[in-house]
């Protein structure tokens, strides 16, 4: 994923586009035999990986089909799956895969904890770029013109490292959008888009942890662009561009006119373009990405979650008509779901990736959790991922939650719902997917906006039962009667939504919502606070809950009750 200047040579985009239609075709063609492909991916990884300790430990010999792994293997999260995946990142080998892994893809868990995901070359092949490639291809045959020039795209994610840290071993343990996949697994077309951009290696030196200072300085190179589209992934990293936009404003243009970058030398200066931007905020009083770059077509980064709520007016900030375009249902450690069409939030299961297995979302997960296949899920419902692949993660439960969109071609389209750690401070048990499509119901019935959300639970003022506070980042002022409506159609929506929120209530556990009221910048603030903490930006994500004292006081500048 970092630079590969092959996007600068005749031919690579070509070369690009028909790898990336060819992935997509094959996963396509894979949704007719699904449960076939599902076998054979299970009898892969048990032959390949039946002489590692973890293999001999769960009989993987002597498995002869999805019932017998079942009951061989226990449902298992990243803790379980710790101690051989520490041993490994210590050098010893044969564990949980025949091979070793390349890489160990860090992730932050619930608690924050950094999780090593060991990287192998079996894994890439089979399971990763397949489903990787595909992902790109609604992109790329909608909007072609974003392969014509290395700049035509802002990869907002793209972080490469000159010295990455490692683990024990030596491999690199960093994240995903931090690996050169061409240089580690001979992928050289795996490059991503914007990632030859003038922006994509800075050159100027930054430290490592100095994320703000380095987005800053893409943007700033970014302005002399003809940029067409924008790469998050996270969409709260291209919720922070307006903000950035009007918060670097001077500087930005001051550099441009000097010819300066980070206040060294950098090209020619540039007082057409300065002017040119000068003109732009003075006649609209407020700068806004599609100012900036007026050809922008398209987002590209999760659209469901928090981000549903305020991804229809963000893309208003960078253009009328921009698509926003959904990545893949994916973690670190595997893919669930990529889009193989333009569908605005969900992606068809990767059948010949992993073996897939679910849980209803409103049962907690346990060892010996009874789980359901693809083909026996419901669309309108909400389950637990389990997933199982070569990569040495068996039965894994990645603390996701998926919603069944439809059936396309007998296989389930899912779409990320949230994490699946619950709130529940009186017997509430609510999930996040529960709450945002409360609000998403509140919201439409007043017709209000937002720019994020978040919540916590607090005692009431009058010394009652707790009550959910809902801090609200509004697009335009909202009234007191506005507020105090939307919190009663809140609480009405929240009980429909959940069974035991609604008897919360009833039994006088849970007190009456409440609202309150931020500026409209308060979250992007929060936002640079955490990245400015050294926080990498792919991993400070839209987070609903927030029972965090400090946190919540840095966001919402309240005294605590």
């Amino acid at each position: 994923m970092t630079a590969d200047h092959g996007w600068a040579h005749a031919g690579h985009a070509d070369r690009y586009r028909e790898r990336v239609r060819t992935e997509r075709t094959r996963l396509t063609e894979a949704l007719t035999d699904s449960q076939g492909r599902q076998r054979r991916v299970l009898a892969d990884f048990l032959d390949f990986n039946a002489e590692t300790e973890f293999g001999r430990r769960h009989g993987f010999a002597r498995i002869r089909g999805i019932d017998d792994f079942r009951k061989a293997v226990p449902v298992q999260d990243y803790a379980a799956h710790a101690p051989l995946i520490e041993r490994t990142a210590r050098g010893e080998p044969n564990l949980l895969t025949a091979d070793r892994p390349v890489v160990y893809f860090t992730s932050s868990g619930s608690t924050g904890a950094h999780k090593k995901i060991p990287v192998t070359p079996r894994f890439m092949r089979t399971t990763f770029f397949p489903f990787y490639y595909a992902a790109w291809a609604p992109l790329i045959e909608t909007f072609p013109d974003v392969t014509h020039r290395p700049d035509a795209v802002l990869n907002l994610k793209h972080d490469p490292l000159a010295v990455p840290p490692t683990a024990a071993d030596g491999r690199p343990h960093v994240g995903a959008s931090q690996v050169d996949f061409g240089e580690k697994f001979g992928e050289p077309l795996s490059a991503e888009l914007g990632t030859a951009a003038p922006w994509a290696a800075l050159p100027v030196d930054v430290a490592p942890d100095d994320h703000l200072e380095k987005m800053y300085l893409r943007l700033r190179l970014a302005v002399q662009s003809d940029v067409r589209c924008l790469i998050g992934i996270n969409p709260a990293m291209i919720a922070a561009v307006p903000y950035q936009l009007t918060l670097w404003w001077d500087r930005i243009v001051k550099e441009v006119r000097d010819g300066t970058l980070g206040g060294l030398p950098h090209r020619s200066p540039d007082p057409r373009r300065a002017a040119e931007l000068e003109r732009l905020a003075d006649y609209f009083g407020t700068v806004s990405p599609a100012h900036v770059w007026p050809r922008i077509r398209a987002l590209f980064g999760w659209t469901t979650g928090v981000a549903s709520l305020y991804l229809p007016s963000l893309r208003e900030r960078f253009g009328t008509g921009v698509t926003a375009l959904p990545a893949p249902v994916a973690a670190s450690e595997g893919p669930v779901g990529v889009p193989l069409d333009r569908h605005g939030s969900a992606g068809s299961l990767v059948t010949s990736a992993a073996v897939y297995e679910f849980a209803d979302a409103d049962d907690g997960l346990t060892p010996d959790t009874v789980t359901l296949l693809p083909h026996e899920l419901e669309a309108g419902r909400d389950y637990h991922v389990i997933f199982s692949h070569v990569g040495g993660l068996y039965r894994y439960a990645v603390g996701d939650v998926v919603r069944v969109v439809d059936m396309a071609r007998g296989v389930p389209r899912v779409e990320y719902a949230g994490r699946a750690s619950l709130s529940d401070a009186a017997g509430e048990r609510l999930r996040e997917s529960q709450v945002v499509r409360a609000l998403r119901g509140a919201l439409t019935a007043t017709g209000l906006g937002l720019g994020n959300v978040a919540c916590r639970v607090e005692p009431a003022p009058d010394g009652a039962a707790p009550r959910y506070v809902f801090a609200v980042a509004p697009l335009t002022p909202w009234q007191d009667a506005e507020a105090t409506r939307f919190a009663g159609l809140l609480d009405a929506a929240l009980a429909g939504e959940s069974a035991d929120y609604r008897r919360a209530r009833a039994e006088h556990r849970l007190s009456t919502p409440a609202v309150r009221l931020l500026d409209p910048d308060a979250f992007h603030r929060d936002w640079h606070a955490a990245v400015g903490s050294g926080i990498r930006p792919t991993q400070v994500k839209d987070r609903l809950f927030r029972q965090d004292d400090a946190l919540w006081r840095r966001l919402t500048g309240a005294p605590l009750p």
